[in-house]
């Protein structure tokens, strides 16, 4: 059976999204291995062994394109509506609060915050099936 480990996004500016992924979502580096085209710095937070891996291509000056293809990370939290307020606090620029509904049932809160580098990620109101 497959485990996930890890997920990889490149990023333009290693002390800003380090910065970001730590005041946003305290993920930490867990490893850093640098190469002599790139570094891979892997994230992590103390809840989970799941890794964020961040890619730092040496050369690159231009930021990314993200293309239609990318969707999201997704992260849950204890109460979404006070991570909506300190998200506001730090400056972390969060999307307004949403639920989405079926059937008449709240099936999810979150809302959208996006990294330096533009990748959105999804922060959910833990229960339910993102327990």
């Amino acid at each position: 059976m497959a485990k996930p480990v890890h997920s990889m996004v490149r990023v333009l500016d290693e002390e800003r999204s380090l910065k970001y992924y730590r005041v946003a979502f305290g993920l930490e580096p867990a490893d850093r291995i640098a190469f002599d085209d790139f570094t891979l710095i892997y994230l992590r937070h103390p809840s989970s062994p799941f890794e964020l891996e961040l890619t730092v291509n040496a050369d690159r000056t231009e930021p990314y394109q993200l293309g239609d293809g990318y969707g999201h990370l997704a992260v849950v939290v204890d109460d979404v509506a006070a991570e909506h307020a300190r998200f506001e606090r730090e400056n972390l620029a969060p999307g307004p609060l949403r639920e989405l509904r079926h059937d008449g049932d709240v099936l999810a809160r979150f809302f959208f915050a996006a990294d330096p580098d533009g990748y959105k990620i999804e922060v959910i109101q833990k229960g339910g099936r993102f327990g």
